[in-house]
């Protein structure tokens, strides 16, 4: 409560990650067809194509393969990313006052890092459970689930390989970060201060909607090396 008697409205950050594991739920289909398509070798195929043989392989439940790992990688990695973002926000940000852009984009690449880090054990499950039908049957991992993933990495290939990709995960989750936190921020301030918008649904909506679209243009090639980097074989590459 303020000394006006009016309650604060304080963010919460979890918020950020249980709503990012819920629409992992319903993206998770997306995001395994964008796996297999960055992962392709041979005989280039679109989206559709790639959809309609993952259904006739493995049914329409197989573009769920995986979606455990997805949710634990966000609540791992956007739950961190979110908090650490939001508090210190919230801290350093005077009532009434708005941030300097470019602190929210120090910001947002220094708990994007964070992020990425923590949740890269949950990405490179997730990667490589949506990837294993694309293997030869005797060459499949066929983790049960992330928890089980995370334990047959450790009892096979030592706790260390959970760390494969890193770099290339928090370098993307640091340019995610600076897309999707900081520059919704920023697209949010910019509405608000024209006639158009007002502090509602449909401001939030856009600001997500431009935020989300410079996120993903700047990260599309990290994003390409993360995937192979996490489901290739131990020694393929050398970057960590």
């Amino acid at each position: 409560m303020s000394e006006s008697g009016k309650t604060k409205l304080v963010s919460r950050w979890y918020h950020g990650g249980f709503a990012s594991a819920m629409a992992a739920c319903c993206t998770h289909p997306l995001d395994l067809l964008k796996v297999h398509l960055q992962t392709q070798q041979v005989g280039k195929i679109g989206l559709l194509q790639m959809g309609i043989k993952v259904v006739k392989g493995d049914g329409v439940l197989g573009l769920y393969n995986g979606l455990s790992a997805s949710i634990l990688r966000q609540l791992t990695y956007s739950m961190s990313r979110f908090a650490i973002y939001e508090t210190v926000k919230n801290n350093l940000q005077q009532p009434g006052q708005q941030m300097p852009f470019y602190q929210k984009v120090l910001l947002g690449g220094v708990s994007g890092a964070i992020g990425g880090i923590a949740g890269t054990p949950g990405d490179l499950i997730n990667v490589r459970m949506q990837n294993d039908m694309k293997l030869p049957a005797d060459q499949r991992r066929n983790y049960k689930h992330a928890i089980d993933g995370i334990i047959q990495v450790c009892k096979h290939e030592g706790p260390m390989k959970l760390m494969n990709g890193v770099t290339m995960a928090s370098s993307r989750a640091t340019l995610v970060t600076i897309g999707q936190l900081s520059c919704y921020d920023q697209f949010k301030q910019f509405l608000l201060k024209t006639p158009f918008f007002k502090d509602n649904i449909v401001t939030h909506f856009t600001a997500s909607f431009l935020a989300g679209a410079v996120a993903t243009l700047i990260t599309m090639p990290l994003d390409v090396m993360k995937t192979r980097l996490m489901n290739a074989p131990t020694g393929t590459y050398k970057v960590l």
